[in-house]
């Protein structure tokens, strides 16, 4: 099953890339949330653009990705739950928890960050929220996490289904969780519970540093309860929010060339000194 898992992974995962892509994209332009600020076609040229990129170097970097490090580690008998021995249900639940929990670690980590938040900070900076700001990474920040994601998996030992499964729902999330889309108020109430809903993780994308540091979870949305970086709502409401953060608000900014060098350019800011303690 692991070789079926290896040889089919990429295709699986670009399916559900264009299938959630094509639904949230589709529901966005029916009934969009809030007015856009910027020119759809520039933003959106450019966010994918960049996400073709992303992709390409990945793929060139890492031919196996994730999944195939899962397949190597679990082929020597590696990883934590494999000397453990722990049951394959069990590992699958505790391996989606735990990558989660890493991703939480890992957002939160380039918010705190100076040097890091200088690669992260080309995702807030577009200045409206939709699904491709879901796929908007500089591709320093796409390697780097991908080296941590390989970290986590050397170190657990999880099932590849796990780790395919994972991968899938992590694209999955964030194409939804960053959807210009209205969910009426008590099914985004008891969604929260569940999962990362957009009203959730659009205060994360507010220019105001308090609220962009909260809301760090993109799968599960329990770490922010848990660790205390849960905001409920911005405080100008979601209409009347302003997304994006104090430098690059041009719309010559919002080009690739520009988006590439963002790690490069201006002061750093006071986004990461504004995490909670």
């Amino acid at each position: 099953m692991d070789t079926w898992l290896l040889t089919h992974a990429t295709g699986i995962r670009l399916g559900m890339f264009v299938g959630v892509f094509a639904l949230m994209a589709t529901w966005e332009i029916a009934a969009p949330w809030r007015a856009l600020r910027e020119s759809k076609s520039i933003r959106w040229t450019n966010n994918l653009a960049i996400t073709v990129l992303n992709s390409a170097l990945l793929r060139i970097l890492f031919p196996a990705a994730a999944v195939g490090v899962a397949a190597f580690v679990a082929g020597r008998g590696a990883g934590l739950f494999n000397i453990f021995a722990v049951p394959y249900p069990l590992a699958i639940v505790l391996s989606l928890l735990v990558l989660d929990l890493a991703i939480y670690l890992q957002h939160l980590m380039f918010h705190a960050m100076p040097i890091l938040w200088r690669v992260h900070r080309m995702h807030h900076a577009d200045l409206d929220f939709d699904v491709t700001t879901g796929a908007r990474f500089h591709p320093l920040e796409m390697i780097l996490s991908m080296l941590i994601k390989f970290a986590v998996i050397l170190l657990l030992g999880p099932p590849v289904l796990a780790v395919l499964v994972f991968e899938v729902l992590l694209n999955a999330t964030a194409m939804f969780n960053h959807s210009n889309v209205r969910i009426p108020q008590p099914w985004d109430r008891a969604l929260r519970w569940l999962v990362v809903t957009p009203d959730m993780h659009r205060v994360h994308h507010s220019i105001d540093a308090s609220e962009c540091n909260s809301n760090f979870s993109f799968n599960l949305p329990w770490w922010d309860r848990l660790f205390g970086t849960y905001r409920t709502q911005p405080a100008a409401g979601h209409e009347r929010m302003i997304i994006g953060i104090k430098q690059f608000r041009t719309r010559r900014d919002l080009w690739l060339d520009q988006m590439l060098l963002e790690p490069f350019r201006d002061q750093i800011g006071d986004y990461s000194k504004e995490i909670p303690r």
